[in-house]
């Protein structure tokens, strides 16, 4: 295993090792990677010390010779440091022991093997000797790298135990069989769901890293079934479990929306890495238990649900300890707006429909595209190509319309200051009416998106709702451009 040591950093912690006359290995992920020939998304690389981790991190730093800051978390007995694109974590090898109601271990000093013992997993439990005498050995007591070649998941130690001491660990357990297409061994998988109500003991932020690292997966949608058919989804994610289920009435039945959002999921993961994006394909339906409605004669109905949904985004993303910040918006945006792109393209592409959808969209109006082309779901090939035929029309009426009207990041043409110059009155609701009418007439087609053309129309509209203004342009000529334009605009 010499060959995974060709980064200089670990000759000098050998040598920083020797001099101090402890033992030092590199053990976990960096190893697992290294077999797996894997870029890890966390770079980072762990060594335990049997001693003083914090002092041997000390004297590495030393002898980098470099302008390095160490940080130091002495609750946790750990060092860690950056090294080129790695963070480097020290820590004393050590034993634990649990108390029931708490992921807080009791720590005592212990051997490489010990600290091997209390890994979650046998693929993280392979070490590397960085000593002089073995540098480079291979250890590996629970046979990892054989897990590795299998492709599964299993604990070192008894799982019930495994997970009980730290219940965390199943969500690892999913997150890893998630990232690397594994498969957790029954046992394994067994305990997870005997212990599955454990996980209310941990920290909802912890949870949400794993549950981050799930949704960025290349198929995440293999994570959340886990997730669901252990249990766990239950106590960590309520709202996403009650989407699960179907019901018959006269036959009718309504489509399994959990496994709906999750296939939306997997579609969107093949597009984009936005996490965001991603989190938008989670909650585009999570109203659909509150609005679910049976019609007879019609059917099953989710009537504003994309509405409902929205508003229920920030009490989700607080709940999950999300940040509330553009992100939670942004992701309230789409929901709100995730039907809109298929309805414009049922309906027809009118210049209308798309201009309103520029306009609320804005700069996510991709974005919003990508999500709606992701929630077709349907079995039916032929109606998926159909409604992808129809989203491409959009897509160029989208290009074509903002060319030309620029109704991406509106802004009134003509502004409350001007609105009131012109007709000598102080603030009102009569500007807001003016504006709303120039917004409106623009998104209509019955004038161009540009101040000479708002100006005119804001002068016809002041006059409609009873204003004064001394100003007498070209209203009548305008007036009858603007009418022929309205008569055009409802052929549309």
């Amino acid at each position: 295993m010499k060959k995974s040591l060709t980064n200089p950093i670990f000759k000098i912690i050998s040598a920083v090792a020797e001099e101090q006359k402890v033992t030092a290995f590199v053990v976990g992920g960096f190893v697992r990677d290294f077999l797996l020939n894997r870029v890890s998304d966390d770079p980072d690389i762990d060594i335990v010390v049997v001693g003083n981790g914090i002092e041997i991190a000390r004297k590495v730093v030393k002898a980098i010779k470099k302008n390095i800051k160490l940080s130091i978390f002495k609750n946790f007995g750990t060092a860690m440091f950056q090294y080129e694109d790695f963070e480097i974590e020290f820590v004393g090898a050590r034993k634990e022991s649990y108390r029931r109601n708490s992921r807080k271990p009791i720590v005592e000093n212990g051997t490489i093997e010990d600290d091997q013992k209390r890994r979650d997993f046998t693929i993280n439990a392979m070490a590397i000797s960085l000593n002089k005498d073995s540098y480079g050995e291979f250890i590996d007591p629970f046979n990892g790298k054989k897990d590795l070649k299998k492709k599964v998941i299993r604990t070192p130690l008894e799982p019930d135990k495994t997970f009980s001491d730290d219940p965390l660990r199943m969500l690892r357990a999913i997150r890893f069989a998630t990232q690397l297409n594994f498969t957790i061994v029954p046992e394994t998988l067994d305990s997870i769901t005997k212990n599955s109500e454990r996980i209310k003991i941990v920290s909802k932020e912890r949870i949400l890293t794993e549950l981050n690292k799930i949704i960025l997966a290349d198929k995440p949608s293999k994570g959340f079934k886990l997730l669901e058919q252990t249990g766990l989804l239950s106590y960590i994610f309520p709202d996403l479990e009650k989407l699960k289920g179907v019901e018959t009435i006269d036959g009718k039945q309504h489509k399994d929306n959990f496994y709906h959002t999750i296939k939306v999921l997997d579609n969107i993961s093949k597009k984009t890495e936005n996490l965001w994006l991603r989190w938008a394909a989670i909650l585009h339906d999570i109203a659909k238990p509150q609005t679910k409605k049976f019609i007879p004669g019609q059917g099953w109905t989710f009537h504003a649900h994309d509405f409902i949904g929205s508003r229920m985004v920030p009490r989700i993303f607080r709940e999950l300890k999300l940040p509330l910040n553009d992100k939670m918006k942004y992701v309230q945006k789409l929901v709100l707006l995730h039907l809109r792109p298929i309805s414009v393209a049922q309906e027809g592409v009118t210049d209308s429909a798309i201009r309103r959808l520029l306009f609320d969209a804005g700069d996510d109006i991709e974005d919003l595209m990508t999500l709606s082309e992701a929630d077709i779901t349907s079995k039916n090939e032929q109606k998926i190509r159909s409604y992808l035929e129809n989203f491409q029309k959009v897509r160029q009426k989208l290009k074509e319309i903002e060319e030309k009207d620029a109704v991406k990041n509106f802004q009134p043409p003509v502004s409350g200051e001007e609105i009131m110059k012109a007709f000598n009155i102080m603030p009102s609701k009569e500007i807001g009416i003016i504006k709303n009418a120039i917004k409106e007439a623009i998104l209509e087609g019955i004038i161009g998106n540009s101040f000479e053309e708002a100006y005119e129309f804001m002068l016809i509209k002041g006059r409609e709702i009873g204003l004064k203004t001394s100003e007498k342009p070209k209203i009548v000529r305008q007036k009858s451009e603007i009418q022929n334009r309205k008569a055009k605009g409802k052929k549309e």
